[in-house]
């Protein structure tokens, strides 16, 4: 029996927090969304999650913060950030800060699916 780890989605966007996770599923996993860092941290889903897929800007909390924030809770949590700036500095930046990997929206299932192996091997 393979056991699969929850992927947690936080991101403001609604149109992501309801198509991600749909995907997630088809691929096997099981999946939590949050619209907010905050809410992701009050939540009883944090010690369950294995994978983050977390958004880079959002209001409150962006998604550095939360990392940094999971860091500072020694939460090791493997995590993929998602972004919908074109900025390309960004990406190297949040790999050297320890996440797994950063894609730029609109991404494709393939390479969701590859970060998403690449996270899960981290842990």
């Amino acid at each position: 029996m393979v056991i699969r780890s929850l992927v947690t989605v936080v991101d403001d966007d609604e149109s992501v927090r309801e198509s991600l996770p749909d995907l997630l599923r088809q691929f096997g996993f099981a999946v939590q969304a949050f619209s907010s860092a905050e809410e992701f941290l009050a939540s009883d889903d944090l010690s369950r999650t294995g994978c983050l897929i977390l958004d880079i800007a959002m209001p409150g909390m962006t998604g550095p913060e939360l990392h940094q924030e999971l860091k500072n809770r020694r939460q090791e949590i493997p995590i993929v950030f998602i972004t919908g700036y074109g900025d390309e500095s960004i990406r190297p930046r949040v790999l050297k800060q320890g996440a797994a990997e950063c894609l730029f929206k609109p991404f494709s299932e393939t390479a969701l699916l590859e970060a998403l192996n690449t996270a899960l091997r981290v842990n």
